[in-house]
Protein backbone atom coordinates (compact mmCIF):
# COMPACT_ATOMS: atom_id res chain seq x y z
CA UNK A 1 0.00 0.00 0.00
CA UNK A 2 1.07 3.53 -0.46
CA UNK A 3 1.19 5.59 2.54
CA UNK A 4 -0.77 8.02 3.75
CA UNK A 5 -1.03 10.41 6.68
CA UNK A 6 -3.71 10.26 9.13
CA UNK A 7 -4.42 13.86 7.98
CA UNK A 8 -4.64 12.77 4.24
CA UNK A 9 -6.90 10.19 5.22
CA UNK A 10 -9.19 12.71 7.35
CA UNK A 11 -8.86 15.21 4.27
CA UNK A 12 -9.60 12.76 1.77
CA UNK A 13 -12.66 10.87 3.80
CA UNK A 14 -14.41 14.49 4.91
CA UNK A 15 -13.30 12.29 8.86
CA UNK A 16 -12.50 13.81 11.81
CA UNK A 17 -9.19 13.09 13.56
CA UNK A 18 -9.17 11.69 17.59
CA UNK A 19 -6.93 10.68 19.65
CA UNK A 20 -4.10 12.09 18.18
CA UNK A 21 -1.61 15.18 19.04
CA UNK A 22 -1.26 17.67 16.58
CA UNK A 23 1.88 18.72 18.25
CA UNK A 24 2.79 14.87 17.90
CA UNK A 25 4.79 12.69 15.07
CA UNK A 26 3.06 12.81 12.18
CA UNK A 27 0.93 9.18 12.17
CA UNK A 28 1.95 7.38 8.47
CA UNK A 29 -0.15 4.21 7.40
CA UNK A 30 1.64 1.15 4.91
CA UNK A 31 -1.34 -1.01 5.00
CA UNK A 32 -4.65 -2.09 5.94
CA UNK A 33 -6.85 -4.29 7.76
CA UNK A 34 -10.53 -5.10 8.27
CA UNK A 35 -9.18 -8.68 10.42
CA UNK A 36 -7.77 -7.05 13.54
CA UNK A 37 -5.07 -10.66 13.26
CA UNK A 38 -3.69 -9.49 9.76
CA UNK A 39 -2.48 -5.89 11.32
CA UNK A 40 0.64 -5.39 11.15
CA UNK A 41 3.21 -2.16 12.74
CA UNK A 42 2.34 0.72 10.76
CA UNK A 43 -1.28 -0.86 9.45
CA UNK A 44 -4.68 0.67 9.40
CA UNK A 45 -7.34 -1.05 10.76
CA UNK A 46 -10.94 -0.44 9.47
CA UNK A 47 -13.40 -0.74 12.00
CA UNK A 48 -16.56 -1.63 10.35
CA UNK A 49 -19.62 -2.96 11.15
CA UNK A 50 -21.09 -6.67 9.73
CA UNK A 51 -23.91 -8.76 10.44
CA UNK A 52 -21.96 -11.20 12.75
CA UNK A 53 -19.93 -8.66 14.03
CA UNK A 54 -18.52 -5.08 14.82
CA UNK A 55 -14.86 -4.34 13.86
CA UNK A 56 -15.17 -1.67 16.78
CA UNK A 57 -14.75 -4.48 19.30
CA UNK A 58 -11.43 -5.54 17.71
CA UNK A 59 -9.56 -1.78 17.48
CA UNK A 60 -7.62 -2.73 20.35
CA UNK A 61 -6.60 -6.17 19.19
CA UNK A 62 -5.36 -4.65 16.11
CA UNK A 63 -3.58 -1.52 17.92
CA UNK A 64 -1.96 -4.77 20.09
CA UNK A 65 -0.63 -6.27 16.69
CA UNK A 66 0.71 -2.97 15.47
CA UNK A 67 -1.78 -0.66 13.59
CA UNK A 68 -1.19 3.14 14.41
CA UNK A 69 -4.54 4.26 13.11
CA UNK A 70 -8.50 3.01 12.93
CA UNK A 71 -10.87 4.15 10.21
CA UNK A 72 -14.04 3.92 12.32
CA UNK A 73 -17.59 5.16 12.66
CA UNK A 74 -17.47 5.94 16.27
CA UNK A 75 -14.50 7.24 18.75
CA UNK A 76 -13.32 3.91 20.70
CA UNK A 77 -11.61 4.15 24.01
CA UNK A 78 -8.44 2.32 25.60
CA UNK A 79 -8.90 0.81 29.24
CA UNK A 80 -7.54 3.93 30.31
CA UNK A 81 -9.92 6.15 28.60
CA UNK A 82 -7.56 7.46 25.88
CA UNK A 83 -9.04 7.60 22.48
CA UNK A 84 -7.27 5.40 19.65
CA UNK A 85 -5.85 7.43 17.39
CA UNK A 86 -8.66 7.40 14.46
CA UNK A 87 -10.40 9.09 11.82
CA UNK A 88 -14.11 9.15 12.35
CA UNK A 89 -16.23 9.11 9.09
CA UNK A 90 -20.05 8.37 8.84
CA UNK A 91 -19.41 5.05 6.69
CA UNK A 92 -15.96 3.11 7.12
CA UNK A 93 -16.76 1.13 4.27
CA UNK A 94 -17.27 4.26 1.53
CA UNK A 95 -14.39 5.57 2.97
CA UNK A 96 -11.98 2.78 2.24
CA UNK A 97 -13.47 2.96 -1.62
CA UNK A 98 -12.31 6.75 -1.55
CA UNK A 99 -9.46 5.56 -0.48
CA UNK A 100 -9.04 3.18 -3.16
CA UNK A 101 -9.95 5.36 -5.74
CA UNK A 102 -7.15 7.99 -4.23
CA UNK A 103 -4.25 5.32 -4.79
CA UNK A 104 -5.47 4.15 -8.28
CA UNK A 105 -5.02 8.05 -9.34
CA UNK A 106 -2.11 8.68 -7.65
CA UNK A 107 -0.90 4.92 -9.35
CA UNK A 108 -2.10 6.04 -12.79
CA UNK A 109 -0.23 9.71 -12.39
CA UNK A 110 3.33 8.23 -11.51
CA UNK A 111 3.43 5.21 -13.93
CA UNK A 112 2.06 2.65 -16.40
CA UNK A 113 -0.77 0.80 -14.68
CA UNK A 114 -3.06 -1.55 -16.41
CA UNK A 115 -6.16 -2.14 -14.58
CA UNK A 116 -8.72 -5.44 -15.70
CA UNK A 117 -12.17 -5.69 -13.98
CA UNK A 118 -13.86 -9.17 -14.55
CA UNK A 119 -17.21 -9.74 -13.37
CA UNK A 120 -20.09 -12.46 -13.98
CA UNK A 121 -22.31 -15.25 -12.38
CA UNK A 122 -19.55 -17.80 -12.67
CA UNK A 123 -16.33 -18.41 -13.14
CA UNK A 124 -15.06 -14.97 -11.53
CA UNK A 125 -12.63 -15.70 -9.01
CA UNK A 126 -11.03 -19.05 -11.53
CA UNK A 127 -10.32 -16.46 -14.53
CA UNK A 128 -8.98 -13.97 -12.28
CA UNK A 129 -6.32 -16.43 -10.74
CA UNK A 130 -5.60 -17.52 -14.43
CA UNK A 131 -4.74 -13.57 -15.48
CA UNK A 132 -3.21 -13.15 -12.81
CA UNK A 133 -0.65 -16.14 -13.51
CA UNK A 134 -0.01 -15.00 -16.68
CA UNK A 135 0.49 -10.97 -16.17
CA UNK A 136 2.68 -11.73 -13.29
CA UNK A 137 5.36 -13.65 -15.75
CA UNK A 138 5.16 -9.93 -17.17
CA UNK A 139 5.55 -7.25 -14.48
CA UNK A 140 4.20 -6.48 -10.85
CA UNK A 141 0.42 -7.98 -10.57
CA UNK A 142 -1.83 -7.59 -7.46
CA UNK A 143 -4.99 -9.66 -7.54
CA UNK A 144 -7.58 -10.21 -5.15
CA UNK A 145 -7.35 -12.53 -2.20
CA UNK A 146 -9.88 -15.93 -2.81
CA UNK A 147 -13.04 -14.11 -3.68
CA UNK A 148 -12.66 -9.86 -2.28
CA UNK A 149 -14.97 -8.81 -5.13
CA UNK A 150 -17.68 -6.06 -3.50
CA UNK A 151 -17.04 -3.08 -2.11
CA UNK A 152 -14.52 -4.11 0.59
CA UNK A 153 -13.08 -6.68 -0.96
CA UNK A 154 -12.15 -4.34 -4.13
CA UNK A 155 -10.60 -1.68 -1.77
CA UNK A 156 -8.69 -4.26 0.22
CA UNK A 157 -6.86 -5.80 -3.52
CA UNK A 158 -6.30 -2.22 -4.21
CA UNK A 159 -4.62 -1.32 -0.74
CA UNK A 160 -2.36 -4.38 -1.74
CA UNK A 161 -0.79 -2.34 -4.32
CA UNK A 162 1.90 -0.16 -4.25
CA UNK A 163 4.37 2.16 -6.93
CA UNK A 164 5.83 -1.21 -8.70
CA UNK A 165 2.59 -2.32 -9.53
CA UNK A 166 2.20 -3.07 -13.41
CA UNK A 167 -1.24 -4.57 -13.82
CA UNK A 168 -4.14 -4.59 -11.06
CA UNK A 169 -6.94 -7.23 -11.53
CA UNK A 170 -10.29 -6.69 -9.96
CA UNK A 171 -13.08 -9.41 -9.66
CA UNK A 172 -16.34 -7.59 -8.95
CA UNK A 173 -19.60 -9.00 -7.44
CA UNK A 174 -22.85 -7.39 -7.05
CA UNK A 175 -26.10 -8.20 -4.75
CA UNK A 176 -28.34 -5.41 -6.57
CA UNK A 177 -28.05 -3.04 -9.58
CA UNK A 178 -25.54 -0.54 -9.22
CA UNK A 179 -22.64 -2.47 -7.38
CA UNK A 180 -20.73 -2.90 -10.31
CA UNK A 181 -20.90 0.66 -11.59
CA UNK A 182 -19.87 1.51 -7.92
CA UNK A 183 -16.89 -0.57 -7.77
CA UNK A 184 -15.96 0.33 -11.55
CA UNK A 185 -15.96 4.22 -10.69
CA UNK A 186 -13.36 3.33 -8.05
CA UNK A 187 -11.00 1.42 -9.88
CA UNK A 188 -11.24 2.89 -13.62
CA UNK A 189 -10.74 -0.45 -15.66
CA UNK A 190 -9.39 -0.06 -18.79
CA UNK A 191 -10.21 -3.69 -19.69
CA UNK A 192 -13.39 -5.06 -18.56
CA UNK A 193 -14.89 -9.02 -19.13
CA UNK A 194 -18.01 -10.52 -18.65
CA UNK A 195 -17.89 -14.15 -18.26
CA UNK A 196 -21.88 -14.57 -18.19
CA UNK A 197 -24.91 -14.31 -17.01
CA UNK A 198 -26.51 -17.02 -15.16
CA UNK A 199 -29.62 -17.49 -12.63
CA UNK A 200 -27.08 -17.22 -9.64
CA UNK A 201 -29.01 -14.59 -7.65
CA UNK A 202 -32.02 -13.95 -9.54
CA UNK A 203 -34.16 -13.77 -6.35
CA UNK A 204 -31.78 -10.87 -5.27
CA UNK A 205 -32.15 -9.12 -8.51
CA UNK A 206 -35.71 -9.80 -9.50
CA UNK A 207 -34.78 -12.07 -12.59
CA UNK A 208 -32.10 -12.40 -14.94
CA UNK A 209 -32.51 -9.81 -17.22
CA UNK A 210 -31.98 -7.59 -13.93
CA UNK A 211 -28.71 -9.68 -13.33
CA UNK A 212 -27.50 -9.19 -17.09
CA UNK A 213 -28.19 -5.20 -16.73
CA UNK A 214 -26.34 -4.81 -13.19
CA UNK A 215 -23.37 -7.41 -15.11
CA UNK A 216 -23.32 -4.96 -18.43
CA UNK A 217 -22.20 -1.64 -16.56
CA UNK A 218 -18.69 -2.49 -16.71
CA UNK A 219 -18.91 -2.38 -20.01
CA UNK A 220 -20.47 1.12 -19.68
CA UNK A 221 -17.78 2.09 -17.25
CA UNK A 222 -14.85 1.78 -19.92
CA UNK A 223 -13.01 4.28 -21.59
CA UNK A 224 -13.59 4.63 -25.56
CA UNK A 225 -9.29 3.92 -25.42
CA UNK A 226 -10.14 0.57 -23.76
CA UNK A 227 -11.39 -2.57 -24.45
CA UNK A 228 -14.47 -4.45 -23.59
CA UNK A 229 -13.71 -8.42 -23.55
CA UNK A 230 -17.18 -10.08 -24.54
CA UNK A 231 -17.79 -13.85 -24.27
CA UNK A 232 -19.83 -14.44 -27.80
CA UNK A 233 -21.29 -17.77 -26.31
CA UNK A 234 -23.49 -16.37 -23.84
CA UNK A 235 -26.14 -14.06 -25.75
CA UNK A 236 -26.59 -11.96 -23.00
CA UNK A 237 -23.27 -11.03 -22.99
CA UNK A 238 -23.12 -10.73 -26.54
CA UNK A 239 -25.71 -8.24 -26.74
CA UNK A 240 -23.93 -6.18 -24.07
CA UNK A 241 -21.83 -4.76 -27.14
CA UNK A 242 -23.96 -1.89 -27.46
CA UNK A 243 -23.48 -0.40 -24.00
CA UNK A 244 -20.01 0.31 -24.47
CA UNK A 245 -17.82 3.01 -26.33
CA UNK A 246 -14.58 0.80 -25.60
CA UNK A 247 -13.16 -1.24 -28.72
CA UNK A 248 -14.34 -5.16 -28.67
CA UNK A 249 -12.94 -8.01 -28.23
CA UNK A 250 -14.88 -11.74 -28.56
CA UNK A 251 -13.85 -14.87 -27.46
CA UNK A 252 -16.15 -18.32 -28.17
CA UNK A 253 -15.71 -21.91 -28.63
CA UNK A 254 -17.73 -21.81 -31.98
CA UNK A 255 -16.33 -22.30 -35.25
CA UNK A 256 -19.42 -20.00 -36.88
CA UNK A 257 -19.09 -16.84 -34.57
CA UNK A 258 -17.82 -13.63 -36.92
CA UNK A 259 -17.68 -10.02 -35.29
CA UNK A 260 -19.13 -7.66 -36.97
CA UNK A 261 -16.85 -4.82 -38.00
CA UNK A 262 -13.57 -7.41 -38.18
CA UNK A 263 -13.11 -6.92 -34.49
CA UNK A 264 -10.43 -9.77 -32.92
CA UNK A 265 -11.55 -13.05 -31.80
CA UNK A 266 -10.15 -15.57 -30.14
CA UNK A 267 -11.03 -18.96 -30.27
CA UNK A 268 -11.72 -22.59 -29.06
CA UNK A 269 -11.47 -25.23 -31.19
CA UNK A 270 -12.21 -28.88 -30.39
CA UNK A 271 -12.79 -28.50 -27.15
CA UNK A 272 -13.21 -31.62 -24.56
CA UNK A 273 -11.77 -33.02 -21.85
CA UNK A 274 -8.95 -35.78 -21.19
CA UNK A 275 -9.75 -38.96 -19.50
CA UNK A 276 -8.51 -37.19 -16.45
CA UNK A 277 -11.21 -34.23 -16.55
CA UNK A 278 -8.94 -31.98 -17.54
CA UNK A 279 -10.01 -28.99 -20.14
CA UNK A 280 -8.47 -29.90 -24.00
CA UNK A 281 -8.75 -27.37 -27.04
CA UNK A 282 -7.04 -25.52 -29.72
CA UNK A 283 -6.22 -22.00 -28.85
CA UNK A 284 -6.93 -19.43 -32.01
CA UNK A 285 -5.93 -16.02 -31.84
CA UNK A 286 -6.41 -13.30 -34.05
CA UNK A 287 -2.60 -13.15 -35.12
CA UNK A 288 -3.13 -16.58 -36.85
CA UNK A 289 -1.49 -18.40 -34.22
CA UNK A 290 -2.57 -22.30 -33.09
CA UNK A 291 -1.48 -23.58 -30.21
CA UNK A 292 -2.54 -27.23 -27.88
CA UNK A 293 -4.29 -26.07 -24.48
CA UNK A 294 -4.24 -29.16 -21.86
CA UNK A 295 -5.11 -27.41 -18.54
CA UNK A 296 -4.20 -28.77 -15.36
CA UNK A 297 -8.22 -27.49 -13.71
CA UNK A 298 -10.93 -29.91 -13.74
CA UNK A 299 -14.50 -29.71 -15.93
CA UNK A 300 -14.92 -28.69 -19.08
CA UNK A 301 -16.91 -25.60 -18.42
CA UNK A 302 -13.07 -24.11 -17.29
CA UNK A 303 -12.41 -23.51 -21.23
CA UNK A 304 -14.61 -20.10 -20.95
CA UNK A 305 -12.27 -19.05 -17.61
CA UNK A 306 -8.72 -20.23 -19.61
CA UNK A 307 -10.79 -18.76 -23.02
CA UNK A 308 -11.15 -15.32 -21.03
CA UNK A 309 -7.87 -15.01 -19.23
CA UNK A 310 -6.26 -15.87 -22.61
CA UNK A 311 -7.85 -12.75 -24.48
CA UNK A 312 -7.30 -10.18 -21.67
CA UNK A 313 -3.83 -10.99 -21.68
CA UNK A 314 -3.44 -11.21 -25.72
CA UNK A 315 -5.01 -7.78 -25.63
CA UNK A 316 -2.98 -6.41 -23.37
CA UNK A 317 0.08 -7.38 -25.33
CA UNK A 318 0.95 -10.45 -24.00
CA UNK A 319 3.03 -12.93 -26.56
CA UNK A 320 0.67 -16.17 -27.74
CA UNK A 321 3.24 -18.44 -26.57
CA UNK A 322 3.72 -17.07 -23.33
CA UNK A 323 -0.29 -17.14 -22.52
CA UNK A 324 -0.04 -20.68 -23.74
CA UNK A 325 2.74 -22.15 -21.68
CA UNK A 326 1.21 -20.36 -18.28
CA UNK A 327 -2.48 -21.85 -18.91
CA UNK A 328 -0.75 -25.02 -19.49
CA UNK A 329 0.92 -25.54 -15.68
CA UNK A 330 -1.61 -23.34 -13.93
CA UNK A 331 -4.11 -25.79 -11.39
CA UNK A 332 -6.62 -24.19 -9.22
CA UNK A 333 -4.91 -21.27 -7.33
CA UNK A 334 -8.05 -20.31 -4.53
CA UNK A 335 -9.72 -22.96 -2.38
CA UNK A 336 -12.69 -25.50 -3.27
CA UNK A 337 -13.00 -24.79 -6.62
CA UNK A 338 -13.54 -28.48 -8.54
CA UNK A 339 -10.52 -29.01 -5.83
CA UNK A 340 -9.31 -32.93 -6.49
CA UNK A 341 -8.23 -34.97 -3.80
CA UNK A 342 -6.75 -38.98 -4.33
CA UNK A 343 -7.21 -40.05 -0.23
CA UNK A 344 -4.71 -43.19 0.70
CA UNK A 345 -7.84 -45.74 -0.14
CA UNK A 346 -8.60 -44.83 -3.33
CA UNK A 347 -11.56 -42.56 -2.87
CA UNK A 348 -11.29 -38.98 -4.80
CA UNK A 349 -13.10 -36.12 -3.43
CA UNK A 350 -13.86 -33.18 -5.58
CA UNK A 351 -14.58 -29.59 -3.26
CA UNK A 352 -16.23 -27.60 -5.72
CA UNK A 353 -18.39 -25.95 -2.58
CA UNK A 354 -17.65 -22.20 -2.36
CA UNK A 355 -20.29 -21.01 -4.68
CA UNK A 356 -23.23 -22.50 -6.11
CA UNK A 357 -26.06 -21.61 -8.98
CA UNK A 358 -27.92 -23.92 -11.17
CA UNK A 359 -25.15 -23.39 -14.51
CA UNK A 360 -22.18 -23.87 -11.91
CA UNK A 361 -23.96 -26.80 -10.33
CA UNK A 362 -24.92 -29.06 -13.90
CA UNK A 363 -21.14 -28.48 -14.82
CA UNK A 364 -19.94 -29.80 -11.84
CA UNK A 365 -22.27 -32.67 -12.01
CA UNK A 366 -21.35 -33.75 -15.86
CA UNK A 367 -17.54 -33.46 -15.11
CA UNK A 368 -18.35 -35.91 -11.88
CA UNK A 369 -20.33 -38.04 -14.58
CA UNK A 370 -17.20 -38.26 -17.07
CA UNK A 371 -14.84 -38.73 -14.35
CA UNK A 372 -16.87 -41.71 -13.18
CA UNK A 373 -16.30 -43.79 -16.23
CA UNK A 374 -14.42 -47.00 -14.89
CA UNK A 375 -14.64 -45.61 -11.33
CA UNK A 376 -17.09 -47.95 -8.82
CA UNK A 377 -19.69 -45.43 -7.60
CA UNK A 378 -20.52 -41.64 -8.28
CA UNK A 379 -21.17 -39.78 -5.12
CA UNK A 380 -23.13 -36.30 -5.23
CA UNK A 381 -22.81 -34.30 -1.93
CA UNK A 382 -25.10 -31.59 -2.84
CA UNK A 383 -26.43 -28.29 -0.44
CA UNK A 384 -28.70 -25.48 -1.24
CA UNK A 385 -28.23 -23.26 -4.01
CA UNK A 386 -28.94 -19.08 -2.21
CA UNK A 387 -30.68 -16.47 -2.98
CA UNK A 388 -32.65 -17.73 -5.99
CA UNK A 389 -35.65 -16.34 -5.19
CA UNK A 390 -39.03 -17.50 -6.40
CA UNK A 391 -37.81 -19.87 -8.56
CA UNK A 392 -35.53 -21.97 -5.66
CA UNK A 393 -38.14 -24.57 -5.44
CA UNK A 394 -38.75 -25.04 -9.04
CA UNK A 395 -34.97 -24.93 -9.76
CA UNK A 396 -33.62 -27.40 -7.00
CA UNK A 397 -35.79 -29.78 -8.22
CA UNK A 398 -34.97 -29.54 -11.90
CA UNK A 399 -31.56 -30.52 -10.36
CA UNK A 400 -32.45 -33.62 -8.80
CA UNK A 401 -33.47 -34.64 -12.24
CA UNK A 402 -30.50 -34.05 -13.75
CA UNK A 403 -28.45 -36.31 -11.36
CA UNK A 404 -30.83 -38.51 -12.45
CA UNK A 405 -30.02 -38.34 -15.95
CA UNK A 406 -26.38 -38.21 -15.64
CA UNK A 407 -26.48 -41.64 -14.05
CA UNK A 408 -25.17 -40.50 -10.86
CA UNK A 409 -24.79 -43.35 -8.55
CA UNK A 410 -25.48 -41.72 -5.07
CA UNK A 411 -26.96 -38.58 -4.09
CA UNK A 412 -27.21 -37.10 -0.96
CA UNK A 413 -29.06 -33.81 -0.45
CA UNK A 414 -28.02 -31.83 2.53
CA UNK A 415 -30.02 -29.06 4.66
CA UNK A 416 -33.80 -28.70 5.35
CA UNK A 417 -33.95 -26.85 2.06
CA UNK A 418 -33.08 -29.05 -0.32
CA UNK A 419 -35.84 -31.23 0.00
CA UNK A 420 -36.98 -30.01 -3.46
CA UNK A 421 -33.74 -31.41 -4.89
CA UNK A 422 -34.43 -34.82 -3.16
CA UNK A 423 -38.20 -34.51 -4.56
CA UNK A 424 -37.07 -34.39 -7.96
CA UNK A 425 -34.44 -37.21 -8.23
CA UNK A 426 -37.00 -39.33 -6.67
CA UNK A 427 -39.84 -38.15 -8.87
CA UNK A 428 -36.99 -38.54 -11.80
CA UNK A 429 -36.66 -42.37 -11.13
CA UNK A 430 -34.12 -42.56 -7.87
CA UNK A 431 -35.41 -45.29 -6.17
CA UNK A 432 -34.33 -47.13 -2.73
CA UNK A 433 -31.05 -45.90 -0.78
CA UNK A 434 -30.10 -43.54 -4.34
CA UNK A 435 -30.67 -40.92 -2.76
CA UNK A 436 -31.41 -39.60 0.98
CA UNK A 437 -31.89 -36.06 2.01
CA UNK A 438 -30.21 -35.39 5.48
CA UNK A 439 -30.50 -32.37 7.85
CA UNK A 440 -27.12 -31.17 8.83
CA UNK A 441 -23.23 -32.52 7.24
CA UNK A 442 -22.80 -34.30 10.20
CA UNK A 443 -25.38 -36.79 9.01
CA UNK A 444 -23.88 -36.65 5.58
CA UNK A 445 -20.80 -37.12 6.98
CA UNK A 446 -21.53 -40.48 8.68
CA UNK A 447 -23.28 -41.71 5.50
CA UNK A 448 -20.01 -41.41 3.93
CA UNK A 449 -18.21 -42.57 6.63
CA UNK A 450 -19.68 -45.93 6.19
CA UNK A 451 -20.14 -46.37 2.94
CA UNK A 452 -17.59 -44.86 1.18
CA UNK A 453 -15.23 -47.43 -0.49
CA UNK A 454 -11.83 -47.55 -2.77
CA UNK A 455 -12.83 -46.51 -6.39
CA UNK A 456 -15.56 -44.30 -5.44
CA UNK A 457 -15.61 -40.68 -6.65
CA UNK A 458 -17.53 -38.02 -4.57
CA UNK A 459 -18.22 -34.42 -5.02
CA UNK A 460 -19.31 -31.76 -2.72
CA UNK A 461 -21.27 -29.01 -4.27
CA UNK A 462 -23.32 -26.27 -2.45
CA UNK A 463 -23.42 -22.04 -2.02
CA UNK A 464 -20.56 -20.82 0.42
CA UNK A 465 -23.25 -19.99 3.27
CA UNK A 466 -24.22 -24.16 3.22
CA UNK A 467 -20.73 -25.32 4.89
CA UNK A 468 -19.98 -27.99 2.55
CA UNK A 469 -16.81 -27.28 1.93
CA UNK A 470 -16.02 -27.90 5.36
CA UNK A 471 -17.16 -31.45 5.01
CA UNK A 472 -15.70 -32.01 1.42
CA UNK A 473 -12.40 -31.05 3.95
CA UNK A 474 -13.03 -33.25 6.12
CA UNK A 475 -14.30 -36.10 4.16
CA UNK A 476 -11.11 -35.39 2.09
CA UNK A 477 -8.63 -36.03 4.90
CA UNK A 478 -10.34 -38.41 7.15
CA UNK A 479 -8.55 -41.80 7.83
CA UNK A 480 -10.42 -44.60 5.86
CA UNK A 481 -12.99 -46.12 7.59
CA UNK A 482 -12.61 -44.46 11.24
CA UNK A 483 -15.70 -42.64 12.31
CA UNK A 484 -16.48 -39.04 12.84
CA UNK A 485 -14.25 -37.54 15.55
CA UNK A 486 -14.08 -35.33 18.08
CA UNK A 487 -10.73 -33.90 16.12
CA UNK A 488 -12.52 -33.78 12.72
CA UNK A 489 -14.97 -31.45 14.25
CA UNK A 490 -12.51 -29.31 16.02
CA UNK A 491 -10.77 -29.20 12.65
CA UNK A 492 -13.94 -27.67 10.95
CA UNK A 493 -14.80 -24.99 13.48
CA UNK A 494 -10.70 -24.31 12.76
CA UNK A 495 -11.06 -24.32 9.07
CA UNK A 496 -14.47 -22.03 9.64
CA UNK A 497 -13.17 -19.32 11.97
CA UNK A 498 -10.31 -18.82 9.19
CA UNK A 499 -12.44 -18.48 6.23
CA UNK A 500 -13.98 -15.35 8.38
CA UNK A 501 -12.47 -11.80 8.99
CA UNK A 502 -13.95 -9.81 12.15
CA UNK A 503 -16.18 -8.47 10.16
CA UNK A 504 -16.25 -10.13 6.95
CA UNK A 505 -14.28 -8.79 3.92
CA UNK A 506 -17.29 -7.40 1.74
CA UNK A 507 -18.95 -5.35 3.98
CA UNK A 508 -21.42 -7.64 4.91
CA UNK A 509 -20.33 -10.02 7.28
CA UNK A 510 -20.23 -12.43 4.34
CA UNK A 511 -17.25 -14.28 2.60
CA UNK A 512 -18.03 -13.13 -0.50
CA UNK A 513 -20.26 -11.20 -3.33
CA UNK A 514 -21.75 -13.48 -6.24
Amino acid sequence: MIEFSAAEIAALTGGVLVGTDPAGPTITVTSAATDSRESTPGSLFVAKPGEESDGHLFIGSAFERGAVLALAERDVTAPDGVSFPSVVVADAVLAMGVLAAEIVRRLRAAGDLTVVGITGSAGKTTTKDLLAGILATHGPTVAPRGSYNGEVGVPLTVFEADWDTRYLVIEMGATKPGHIAYLASLVQPDIGVVLGVGSAHAGEFGGVENIAQAKGELFEALPATGTAVINADDERVLAMQSRTRARRTFFTSSADFAADGGDPVVRARNSTTTAEGNPSFTLLFPDGSEHEVVSPLLGLHHTTNLLAAATVAYTIGCAPDDIVASLRTQAAASRWRMERTERVDGVTVINDAYNANPESMRAALRTLAELGSGRRRTWAVLGEMLELGDRSIEEHDLLGRVVVRLNISKLICVGPNTRALFNGAVLEGSWGSEAVHVDDPEAAERILAAELEPRDIVLFKSSNGAGLRFLGDRVAHAVPNASVSAGQADTADRLAADSEADSGPDGSGKAHQP
